[in-house]
């Protein structure tokens, strides 16, 4: 009997130890916690670190077929503002959705227009009206990954206005610009390669 009590008291020493083994891993100690390298590094003063994720595009603003009823030719665009969406008419009530960020208030504006020329890695030269609100921005940039106007470029008629790739997915669905319409670099092409110079572009406020 006497060896049968010791047998029992080691077996529950031995059980205590493996939980006590296994809270640690679960549990860390406070001293344990103030050893945790951080995720994410400090900040520049007065700069909010921006997590990861908040950098990649929604989802729902990727390019994707929809249904929609239009009495507008298949090739049309049809951008609508207050949805933060940009249609491309296809046939049989559907169309090509396509996430853009927008004109920011006071530059929003509506008409009909058609793309007048296409540009890959497009050269910026900022009209100066634009000059004029932000006399630090450059006189022209040259084509490429850090343009504004990101991998393509589709020009509106005669105006200062575009539909333009951008670098900065978190301001897809926003309204950011000052009158463009911009897609992620991949959708820009996407779109790019799908129309022609010439197509009507309806811009709805």
């Amino acid at each position: 009997m006497a060896t049968m009590r010791v047998q029992l008291a080691v077996i529950a020493a031995v059980a205590a130890s493996l939980v006590s083994a296994e809270a640690r891993a679960q549990f860390a100690t406070p001293f344990e916690l103030r050893n945790i390298t951080p995720t994410i590094k400090d900040a520049e003063p007065g700069i909010v670190p921006k997590p990861e994720a908040e950098s990649a595009i929604n989802p729902a603003y990727l390019h994707q077929l929809v249904f929609y009823r239009s009495n507008e030719e298949p090739g049309t665009i049809i951008v609508h503002t207050p949805e933060r969406f940009l249609y491309l008419v296809q046939a049989n009530n559907r169309a090509m959705r396509y996430g853009i960020g927008v004109g920011r208030d006071g530059f929003q504006w509506n008409g009909l227009l058609r793309i007048s020329r296409k540009q890959e890695w497009p050269d910026w030269t900022p009209p100066p009206e634009m000059i004029e609100r932000q006399p630090y921005l450059p006189r022209w940039m040259a084509g490429g990954p850090g343009n504004p106007l990101g991998a393509r470029a589709l020009y509106l008629g005669t105006t200062v206005y575009r539909i333009h790739g951008t670098n900065a997915p978190e301001t897809i669905g926003h309204a950011v610009s000052s009158g463009c319409f911009r897609l992620v670099n991949e959708e820009v092409i996407d779109l790019y390669d799908r129309v022609a110079v010439g197509t009507k572009v309806i811009v709805q406020q």
